[in-house]
């Protein structure tokens, strides 16, 4: 055989052993097929036990994945209970929940398939379950992601979009994970379910940026109501609904809620109300506001490219036994 024939030949099975390792790179939705065949229904019955005891346990679920992809992509580095860790950092401190319905998942899951299914995998079907079990859209979740093996602090307290952040700063953090605004507003759309505490909503209902008066883009009689339930100096973790009068349905109602001065969070309402919004957001929420079809197809695309975000893969990270700690 020929010097350049023998080369010829290494280089083809280095070529073919590079695409192997790219295809086992990618996610794909068949990816426990024949290593955990009954993944899907495991996931899916423990959500719907959670939801059972407490159906703000959708909404819980939901964010923990958003929380998770936004830092270090999806990596169930948000689970890790290391001091340093993200679950402590100031947007997800006493806020974050649904630690304990992963436990108890993962638990299920590892009898079923020990060290097979990592807990990335397991936040990103049970987002989906807490969706469609509220009355919203399905997809098919690409799988296959591993899990980290630290977490990042300061991603997190830097990262996160806040429900303080203006419209371009939204915009911008969305930018820097690879999500565009369409992604924004379809994903705000998960505020159709779930609650926010007074914290995170006082500053526009007394003295809003300043102004000794409240927020202009809030209505009236929901700034009364919210008065109410917070009022100066009241309890700050109290909370509400996000959609007003569509509490746990999972619809397009948040959108028409914004039309009518009704969001929320400051970063809800900015979607409509905003200078920045008329050429950006407004036109897109008020089509979903009319069109739930649209909503419920563009909301599962944007879940599945934020699914997307920067997974472990092949040999990185590792499948955790325990979702709280790195494998010893």
């Amino acid at each position: 055989m020929k010097k350049s024939d023998s080369f010829y030949g290494y280089s083809l099975i280095l070529a073919f052993f590079m695409l192997f390792l790219a295809a086992r790179s990618q996610l794909t939705t068949d990816f426990y097929k024949a290593s955990c065949p009954n993944l899907i229904f495991i996931v899916r019955r423990g959500v719907q036990n959670a939801i059972k005891i407490e159906m703000r346990m959708a909404a819980s679920l939901l964010r923990l994945q958003f929380h998770d992809c936004f830092v270090n992509g999806c990596d169930a580095s948000i689970l890790l209970d290391t001091s340093d860790g993200e679950k402590f950092a100031l947007p997800n401190l006493n806020s974050v929940r649904g630690f304990d319905v992963v436990d108890n998942i993962k638990s299920s899951v590892e009898s079923a398939c020990p060290g097979v299914v990592s807990c990335a995998d397991i936040v990103a079907i049970a987002a989906r379950d807490s969706v469609l079990l509220s009355g919203g859209p399905t997809w098919k979740v690409p799988l296959g992601r591993r899990d980290a093996l630290v977490a990042n602090q300061t991603g997190a307290n830097t990262g996160l979009p806040s429900p303080f952040d203006s419209l371009g700063n939204i915009a911008l953090k969305f930018a820097n994970v690879g999500l565009n605004l369409t992604d924004v507003v379809s994903l705000s759309g998960g505020h159709t379910i779930g609650l926010s505490r007074c914290l995170l909503f006082s500053n526009r209902l007394f003295n809003f940026a300043g102004t000794g008066n409240p927020d202009s883009t809030l209505d009236t009689n929901m700034l009364s109501d919210l008065q109410n339930i917070c009022p100066v100096n009241g309890d700050a973790n109290k909370a509400t609904f996000l959609d007003r009068n569509s509490n746990d349905l999972f619809d397009n109602h948040y959108f028409q809620n914004l039309i009518n001065r009704k969001g929320l969070l400051s970063s809800d309402q900015i979607l409509f109300s905003s200078d920045e919004a008329k050429t950006t957001t407004l036109s897109l929420v008020q089509r979903y506001s009319t069109n739930s079809a649209l909503f419920f197809a563009d909301f599962a695309n944007s879940m599945i490219k934020m699914g997307n975000i920067s997974p472990l893969t092949g040999s990185s990270g590792q499948i955790r036994k325990n979702c709280r700690v790195v494998n010893s």
